[in-house]
């Protein structure tokens, strides 16, 4: 009975010895395994923050690629030396040509004339729409990119006088629409005399009218017609600029005006142009 004591006594103190030394080993194996986790969350780490940087860096370069392209597509190009262009502006020109009369469009031989083309298209459409009506007194002429109208002085003023007529507000609204409609218009407001001295109180001579008719032309669309008055330039031309010789009283007639110059901003132009053009006319500008 003892000898049987002493044998289970044994065989727990060695299971008891072993259990102890597994213990030990699962303990060291933990530790081993922290350590790793812990490595491999310090690389996490490192590696997230080289994720990041060169995120940072691709960013920057697509930024100066993107740069770069803009900075080629509003590079300017010198039209005949009379102007420049930009590509964009040639993108919007090229829809606008397709809307030209083709036997017109097969006439542009160059760049220039195909500017023209395209901007008289749209100065065309915005002057039929606003009703203007042309007679002997009022005459619309469209050369190139340039639109002037000559509105005799028995429409706007009274004989000899700079104050305008209550007969002058029907045209200068359709006037103001034009300008209006259009925001990269700049309008000179020209003042033109017959060769007939005038002096009186309050105007010197023939300078003077043509200067002081044209000014209150352009505050008259600036005050009550809402014009931009940074869009508008006053101007006198006295009587040296006759449109036919002073020798009879309708020819005199003729030289007593004034004459609106519509000039268009050409890469404002078609830069304010819709974005809706889904073809374009590949016959000019390739």
């Amino acid at each position: 009975m003892k000898k049987i004591s002493v044998l289970l006594l044994l065989a727990i103190f060695t299971i008891s010895c072993v259990s102890k030394k597994k213990y030990i080993a699962l303990e060291q194996e933990n530790g081993e395994i922290k350590s790793e986790l812990q490595k491999t969350k310090v690389a996490k780490e490192d590696l997230e923050a080289k994720f990041e940087k060169i995120e940072a860096r691709v960013e920057a370069y697509n930024s100066k690629i993107m740069s770069l392209k803009e900075e080629n597509d509003s590079k300017l190009e010198v039209v005949d030396n009379v102007g420049v262009i930009s590509k964009d502006t040639k993108v919007k020109m090229r829809a606008t040509l397709e809307n030209v009369d083709t036997e017109k469009l097969s006439q542009a031989k160059t760049l220039k004339d195909s500017m023209n083309l395209a901007i008289a298209y749209n100065l065309e459409k915005t002057i039929n729409e606003s009703n203007i009506n042309e007679d002997e007194d009022f005459a619309v002429n469209i050369n190139e990119t340039v639109v002037m109208i000559s509105i005799a002085d028995n429409m706007l003023f009274n004989s000899g006088s700079y104050k305008l007529s209550s007969k002058a507000d029907t045209i200068l609204q359709k006037l103001a629409d034009v300008i209006n409609s259009e925001p990269s218009l700049d309008v000179m407001v020209e003042g033109h005399t017959d060769s007939r001295t005038i002096s009186t109180s309050n105007i010197a001579d023939n300078w003077d009218l043509s200067v002081l008719r044209s000014t209150s032309v352009v505050r008259k669309l600036q005050n009550k017609y809402n014009v931009a008055p940074e869009k508008l330039i006053a101007s006198g031309r006295s009587s040296y600029q006759p449109l036919a010789d002073n020798d009879t009283k309708e020819n005199r007639a003729k030289n007593r005006r004034t004459r609106i110059i519509i000039l268009p901003n050409i890469d404002k132009f078609f830069a304010l142009m819709g974005e809706n053009n889904d073809s374009l006319a590949e016959t000019i500008l390739d």
